[in-house]
């Protein structure tokens, strides 16, 4: 991709966000309840009411109120919180690790587990074992992340008590980080006992946003390393010799990745959005659960504030397939 490119879809970004912004804005304003009821007491005096709206910036009309948002956010201020009386920005920064952590492992199984049967199934083409992959794929296609979540919970969690059912982290552990990835830190600092314990809590979360990732990567990379292997290019190297594993990871992958990859980054984004759902059935303190917790006090601020932040997510997800997508193939390098 060329630096015009980059800096075309650099722009998009900045007006895709503030159009997200606009309507979120928007329709959190127009939508029933009022948020301020939500957090006095019984006894409040009118003057009690007038003093909140005025500190939350709720006196004002919409379009001074979206004025004044988008001058503080610009410089920096996301707001306070309404429910939680902290800032919105300290809060996303707070809890975004751990949703990055679990979607980028839920990434990497989906990956590596998809592309390792996808293989495997192109290798077992027009044996018994092609049908039945495709067969039990269909199984996991058809089982969103969220009942692979309940799924998970009553057989692993319930049943057989292996892993930890909620939380990131045990309590009695969860001192000493200098950063919020703990995942990361306390791999590169050698604590490994303390590494067991937080893959211990991602375990099963990881599976059940990988597992259908894994199921939409084994369909679309299969179907396209068939083909592949149907060209012409293919049949050379088989008539020079070369082994039928060869011929599939050396000559038919890399021209089979590119479609791959276009749809696991539109479906990264889509498990990205599935991590509300997931955190929430296993009390993992990520932006996700925090989402549902907003919506269900209505505190406009760190909605707003959430909302943005999944918007930039998907932004720099889309912008990062498409310029690997143009590294892979490259007759996109000057799209």
């Amino acid at each position: 991709m060329s630096l015009t490119g980059i800096l075309n879809r650099a722009a998009m970004a900045v007006v895709t966000l503030l159009g997200v912004a606009v309507i979120v804005f928007g329709l959190l304003r127009i939508v029933p309840g009022d948020p301020i009821a939500m957090m006095i007491s019984p006894g409040a005096s009118a003057a009690d009411i007038a003093a909140l709206r005025v500190r939350y910036g709720l006196d004002s009309s919409i379009p001074v109120q979206f004025g004044v948002w988008m001058r503080d956010m610009l410089a920096g201020d996301f707001g306070t919180s309404i429910s939680l009386k902290r800032s919105v920005l300290s809060l996303l920064l707070e809890r975004l690790p751990a949703t990055l952590e679990l979607a980028f492992a839920a990434l990497l199984l989906g990956v590596l587990g998809g592309g390792l049967i996808a293989i495997l199934a192109t290798l077992a083409r027009r044996t018994p074992l092609d049908p039945l992959i495709d067969v039990l794929n269909g199984l996991f296609l058809a089982v969103p992340d969220f009942v692979w979540a309940l799924i998970l919970v009553l057989v692993l969690g319930v049943a057989f008590p292996v892993f930890p059912m909620s939380g990131r982290i045990d309590p009695s552990l969860s001192q000493g980080f200098a950063t919020n990835f703990y995942l990361i830190e306390s791999l590169l600092t050698l604590r490994f006992p303390l590494f067991a314990d937080i893959l211990s809590h991602m375990v099963m979360p990881v599976l059940a946003l990988g597992l259908p990732l894994a199921a939409v990567i084994v369909r679309t990379l299969k179907e396209a390393l068939s083909e592949a292997m149907l060209q012409d290019y293919v049949a050379l190297a088989r008539l020079k010799g070369m082994s039928e594993l060869r011929l599939v990871v050396q000559e038919a992958l890399r021209n089979a990745i590119g479609p791959t990859l276009t749809l696991t980054g539109v479906q990264f984004t889509f498990m990205i959005g599935g991590t509300v759902i997931v955190e929430r059935i296993f009390s993992y303190p990520g932006i996700g659960n925090m989402a549902i917790d907003a919506v269900i006090n209505r505190d406009l601020p760190l909605i707003q504030g959430l909302v943005l932040m999944f918007g930039l997510i998907f932004i720099v997800i889309n912008i990062i397939v498409d310029m690997l997508g143009a590294l892979f193939n490259p007759r996109m390098k000057h799209g």
